[in-house]
């Protein structure tokens, strides 16, 4: 991993990616969807301020464990400031993320438990299955399928005379 001069105080797109080993495209997406930021040198080159090292490790680190970036960026923008997050961020937001994996976590073993159940039958019904229509609320008053009935356009010479 190459090391970065303690008197750099700023990094190329390049720098970056070499050292907190996400790609250069990534690195732009980052930036587009609001994760990190640049300042535009006057050739037009973005750089990062040594900070972002941290803000993209803590982006990888929250993504590998299944956190959408919307609800990253979310959390990045609520710090003050925006600074970089610390340790303590990190505890905060991973305590809050922890009970929204622990639900995926809880709907998955559900999907999981019931996909063998739906190889055995193949049926993949929209009347009882669980794959094809989970929690349903309506199969306990009708069954089958439902087209809600179209309406029917009115030619111009009803509409103007009706």
């Amino acid at each position: 991993m190459p090391q970065i001069p303690q008197t750099l105080h700023e990094l190329s797109v390049g720098q970056l990616s070499a050292r907190s080993g996400a790609a250069v495209s990534a690195l732009h997406f980052y930036e587009s969807k609001g994760l990190i930021s640049s300042r535009r040198t006057s050739g037009n080159q973005r750089r990062y301020s040594r900070d972002a090292l941290r803000r993209v490790a803590f982006v990888r680190a929250a993504q590998r464990v299944g956190i959408p970036l919307a609800t990253i960026r979310d959390a990045l923008a609520a710090l003050p400031e925006e600074r970089t997050p610390n340790r303590e961020d990190w505890a905060r937001l991973s305590e809050a993320w922890s009970r929204e994996l622990d639900e995926r976590i809880r709907q998955l073993h559900r999907l999981r438990d019931h996909l063998t159940d739906c190889i055995g039958c193949g049926c993949l019904s929209l009347e009882t299955c669980v794959l094809s229509n989970p929690d349903d609320i309506s199969g306990d008053r009708i069954t089958g399928s439902r087209l809600m009935p179209e309406r029917r356009q009115q030619p111009a010479e009803e509409r103007e005379h009706g």
